[in-house]
Parts: structure tokens; sequence; C-alpha cells
């Protein structure tokens, strides 16, 4: 009935508030007005907008109906009405809209709706001349959503109560009203922004903590070490175009942990160049906008810098993971360089695709945030809970896994230092290994761990830094102030900067472990068009692949030599090798042939390990040969690079053919003379 909303509430004080709380729950679903923000309590205000002057009431209360925190921001929304209200189209125009922009200030905050009739005639008489102005009616207005009666406004009972404002001021907080979204800062409502909880509304631009002095210095400062990481992580990359069988496992994930690092730091140098115009709307004067954040998907350029950023992001942390576990199989079950390389694919569809998943993941949620900062596009900037799950958790994951196996790893080398004797070249070169692998992991491990730290400190003083700019913006802005702050604080310029500098140094350890002599010579080389040929096996991968095995070394009888095995590429006992092998034992015999040794001198029984092959020459006869696919050293059509060696140190030295050479005990993959075994300078495999 229409008379339940002229009635005044005569309600005891204890049940007031329940009382009122319960009529707002209910009337305000039928209404689709706003009025959850208008609670018990209400600071009766001198109404100051100019359409409203010399009404049969003079003080309103806010927040009004229409969510408006105050007055300004009232006056500004109610400025396509004039036209109208001037003209005078309608004689209920003026008092319906004073009726919600500035209501009747009522005692104990009773909320007075205006008819539903007023709204219609208000509407129906004026709607031709909006259209000449091309003013549409408002959602928020539309007359079913108001009490169906028809009584003038403000009713007679509206204006019972004291007229005069309260003792409190309305720029005095009563209340936490929460996060109001200035209306410079609003957005469309389909591009699905969100900023500090409230829809439709994004953070300034280029950033709401820092001012342009320091954005500037910290951008030049992002933009040298891109350029610095970028040229570092492409001459790692390009290092191993020039002589890619160098690196193989298990250190060939360093070449794609490079790589990852070059479009890192390649999209924050283009962030440096483009500065905020991707990171940022732009500034809309007519629309009352101003520049904010870009967030979604909606932006193209910004989207694919968030999909490269993060994607290498994500997979460079992944490839130091499988890094370190490729250490670990060389290293404790003491795989060998083609065992690890079977597993490659593996390797690559979890570094590849576990960063890609989470990619599609942010993408299809539109966690796309801009940073107007850096001039990228990130994730977890301004979304605490995207960062906590798609930033921190991963990379603690990684670290954790990473530094596990590494120090396993490193703990197995040590012991094999300790406990097993090897020759002072070996033990030299383990030595340089560890050290060299240590390091490495040190230069990459400071740098990440310290990002991770800065992102703990954004994820922990985020809340606190947002009310610290709310309380000091909130009157320029014309929104609520904070209830009661507690404690403010504003973030350090220089963490932010560490942040980003230490995300782009992360790369820079890449070229540390291509850094040595060999690498000069071969440029040296390239750039003189020269290629060089291969040396044989890699240092790394050589002495790991040398150590003896813990079984035979423990029970072995004392003053027994230590034989040297190399598992090559099996995984269950059986020893198959490959080109690295057979380089190996053919540099152990070239050297009696260059020497002229005596065949007597070097001469040992036969080893009956390999396999029985037929030559073309001698069908039928057994010939022993290496564990493999290596030829015998006397096959007419044998045209291995090292035999040609041996030919050629033949003809140009003695004259002693190759098919002379002694018979040359192979066990696993190493030679032995005179009953012992060789100990060549680390050419095994």
């Amino acid at each position: 009935h229409s008379g339940d909303y002229d009635t005044p509430l005569k309600i005891p004080g204890c049940y007031l508030f329940i009382i009122i709380h319960l009529f707002f729950c209910l009337v305000t679903p039928a209404l689709s007005i706003h009025a959850e923000s208008v609670e018990s309590e209400f600071s009766c205000e001198p109404i100051r907008l100019r359409m409203c002057q010399d009404l049969p009431y003079n003080t309103t209360f806010m927040p009004n109906l229409l969510n408006h925190y105050d007055q300004q921001t009232a006056a500004l929304a109610m400025e396509p009405f004039h036209p109208m209200v001037n003209l005078v189209c309608s004689a209920d125009l003026r008092m319906f809209l004073c009726a919600l922009y500035a209501p009747v200030c009522t005692e104990y905050g009773r909320l007075s709706m205006p008819c539903r009739s007023i709204c219609q005639r208000a509407k129906g008489e004026c709607h031709k001349l909006m259209e000449v102005f091309g003013v549409a009616w408002p959602d928020d207005m539309e007359c079913s959503r108001f009490p169906d009666c028809n009584k003038p406004y403000p009713r007679a009972e509206d204006l019972l109560t004291s007229s005069e404002p309260t003792d409190q001021s309305s720029k005095t907080v009563q209340r936490d009203y929460g996060f109001w979204c200035p209306r410079e800062l609003k957005v469309d409502p389909d591009l699905g922004y969100t900023f500090m909880g409230k829809k439709d509304c994004s953070a300034p631009c280029p950033s709401m903590f820092f001012s342009q002095q320091e954005l500037a210095f910290t951008r030049y400062f992002i933009g040298v070490i891109s350029i610095v990481c970028l040229s570092s992580t492409l001459f790692t990359f390009l290092t191993f175009l020039i002589d890619v069988t160098r690196f193989r496992y298990p250190e060939r994930p360093i070449i794609f942990y490079a790589v990852c690092y070059v479009m890192v730091s390649l999209v924050f140098f283009l962030g440096f160049l483009l500065e905020d115009r991707v990171a940022c709307n732009a500034v809309s004067p007519s629309q009352f906008r101003a520049s904010t954040i870009t967030q979604g998907s909606h932006n193209k350029v910004c989207t694919l810098f968030f999909m490269v950023l993060y994607f290498f992001t994500m997979a460079g942390s992944v490839w130091w993971v499988i890094l370190t576990i490729t250490w670990f199989l060389a290293a404790v079950p003491k795989w060998g360089s083609e065992a690890i390389e079977k597993k490659a694919l593996l390797f690559h569809a979890v570094a590849w695709g576990l960063p890609g998943a989470l990619t599609v993941t942010l993408m299809a949620l539109n966690k796309i945030e801009g940073d107007g900062i850096s001039g990228v596009c990130f994730i977890g900037l301004y979304d605490i809970d995207a960062l906590r799950w798609f930033v921190l958790a991963p990379l603690c994951f990684n670290v954790a896994v990473g530094i596990s196996l590494l120090l396993v790893g490193i703990v197995a080398l040590n012991r094999v230092r300790m406990e097993i004797p090897l020759e002072k070249e070996n033990q030299a070169k383990l030595v340089k290994f560890m050290i060299r692998m240590g390091v490495f992991s040190v230069l990459y491990l400071i740098p990440l761990l310290t990002v991770i730290g800065c992102y703990i400190y954004e994820h922990t003083y985020r809340k606190i830094w947002e009310t610290t700019w709310m309380e000091e913006n909130c009157r320029s802005y014309h929104i609520p102030c904070p209830f009661k702050v507690e404690r403010t604080s504003k973030p350090l310029m220089v963490l932010f900067l560490i942040k980003y500098v230490m995300m782009l140094v992360v790369g820079i350890p890449s070229v540390f472990w291509v850094g040595s002599k060999k690498t000069c010579f071969e440029w040296a080389s390239f750039l003189h068009g020269r290629r060089r040929k291969d040396s044989g096996v890699n240092e790394s991968r050589q002495v790991l692949q040398e150590q003896p095995d813990f079984a035979q070394s423990l029970l072995r009888e004392p003053n027994t030599p230590v034989i040297r095995k190399s598992r090559g590429t099996s995984t269950q006992g059986t020893s198959t090798h490959a080109s690295s092998t057979h380089l190996a034992a053919l540099d152990d015999l070239e050297e009696p042939v260059r020497t002229h040794r005596h065949p007597a001198s070097s001469r040992s029984k036969p080893s009956y390990h390999g396999s029985l092959r037929r030559t073309r020459d001698n069908r039928g006869t057994p010939e022993h040969s290496f564990h493999g696919s290596m030829p015998h050293l006397d096959h007419p059509l044998s045209t291995h690079s090292s035999l040609h060696q041996i030919d050629g140190h033949s003809r140009g030295g003695s004259q002693q053919d190759v098919s002379q050479v002694p018979p040359t005990l192979i066990t696993h993959g190493t030679t032995s003379s005179d009953g012992r075994v060789a100990e060549n300078d680390g050419t095994s495999a």
C-alpha cells in the first residue's frame, strides 16, 4: 500500500537499526538503486547544488540515492539535464532530479523516495527534448523502480523534522565507506576492469605512488640494464650457434635459459622506448576521464608484451630447474650425455608447456595489467591474488626444487673428490667444474631471490599503500576518505628499482658459462671465416663421466689401479658409446703411431667384451669392436676423421701402416697398456 511509504517510523531506539537494515534489504532490490552505502547514520548538510536551490527543504545527505559521495560529484552528474530544466519541459523534472541527487534529509536517516507518477510525468514530457540534446534517460532513474504512489515530493511528514544541519560537518568521516571509484578513473563496463575491489575502475597512470622525476630515472635505468642483459644473453646464444656440438647435456639448458632472457630483456627494452603508451589508456577530457592503467586483452600490444614477458620469465625459471636436474643425473647416477639427451623431448615439453598453460589461463581470467613504471604489461601489479598464485608460487617452487637438486649434486661430486683417488689433472678439473657450477648457481639465485623478496614486500604492504593513497587523494577525487586510519606507508622507489633490475640481471649469468678462451678462439675463427674442427669431448661432460664407480673403488684391493667407467647412454648397466667415446679412444691410439713405439711395448690381451662383426674382407672372421658402432682400425673403408688423422701422421712421420697398430685393450671405453688402465689426458667420454 502507498501509505507504507508515508508513515514515519515510531520505533524504540534499541530496535531501530535492525528494522532500517531490513527495510533497505527489501526495498533496494526492488528499486535497483544503490542504497547499500546509505546505512544507519546520516549527516545532514546544506544543499549547495545550483539546480536545487529554493526548494521546500534546504538540507540533504550524502551519499545520495544514486551513489554519489558528495555534492560536487552529484552536480557533475546533473549537468546533462540543465538544458531541459532551463527550458522547463516539465514542471516535475527539477523536483524529481533533486529528489534523487539531493534528497531531503530526514530524522534518523529515514529514506524518502519520489513517487512513480512524478517520474512518469517528467520522462513523458521531456523525452523529445532530451532526444534533441542527445541525452538518454539513465537506467538508475527508470520509473518502474520507484514506489507506486501519487503524492508530491517532499511529503509533509518529511518536513516535520528539523531542517537544520547537524553539528557534524559533512566532511567529517562518520563511518567506513570503503573505496569509491572516482569519476576520473571509471572505464567502460564492457572492458571488465577492476581496481581495489571495484568493477569498471582502473588505477591512475603512470603510477599512483611515485612522482614523474622518480619514474623518469627508473625508466632510463631499466633501459640501460635491459640493453646489458640483451647483449649478454644474445652473445651466449650466438656462441652456441657457432658450435652447436660444444654445448651438449648436461649444460645445454643454459642455452635455452639464455634464449628466454633474450626475449625478456627485449620486451623491457621496447617498454623503455614506448614509455607509457602501451601500459596506459589515453586521457579523455570530454568524458572527464584521466589516464588509467590498461587491463585485460583489449589492448593487443599490451597483451603481446604480457604473453612474451610472462611466458619466457616462467620458462627461464623452469629451464634452470631442468639444468639442475641434468647436473643431478650426471653427478649422482652418472648418466652420460647421450642418456640425458634422450630425455630432451620431455624437458622441452615441460619447459615450454607449463608456462604456456599458465599464460593461457591468465589471459582467460583477464588478469593482464599495464605497468606504468617500466612500460610493459605483466600480472600481479595491482591484483594481489594473481601475484600470489601465478608469480610467487611458481618461482618459489622452482627455487626450492632447483636448490635441492643442486645441493645433492654438489655433495655427490665432493664425495667423489674426497673418497676416490683421481689423477691430479682430473682432480683439478672436477674442482674447477664444481666451482664453476656453484658460481653460476649463486649468480642466478641471488637476483632471483631478490626479485621474490620484492614481490613478497609488495604483497605484504599493498593494502597499506592503497589506504595511504586514498587518504592523500580522497578530497581531490571527491571520494570517501578512509575511516580511522591507524597506519600509513608509502612504497620505496629504490625497492621497485631493485626488482626491475634483478628481473633482468638474473639472465646475465648465462654469459659466465660461455666466457672462456675457447669462446674467444671460436669467435676469432668465425670472424675470419674459418670453422674450428671439433676438439673432442666437452670438459664438464668429460669430468662428470670419468668418475670411477663407488662400488669398484671401495671394494678394490690396495695398490690396484682404478678402472674408470663411462656409462655412455646406458641406464640399465649396458655400456654403449657414441662419437665422444670414439674420439677419446682414437686419440689414445694416435700417440703410438706418432712416437714410433714398438708394437710389443703396448701389446695386451684383446678384449672380448665387444660384439662380433663380419668385415667385407674377412667374412666369418670374428672381430672385436668398441662398445657400439666403432669401426675396426684396419678396416679399409673406415672414414672416421681420427683415422684420417692417423693416416696423415703415418705418411708424414713413419711408414708404419695403421693396420700394424697393435691391438689395444678396451674396457668400458678406455684403453689399457701393459696390463694397466691407460690414463690419458681427459679424453674418455
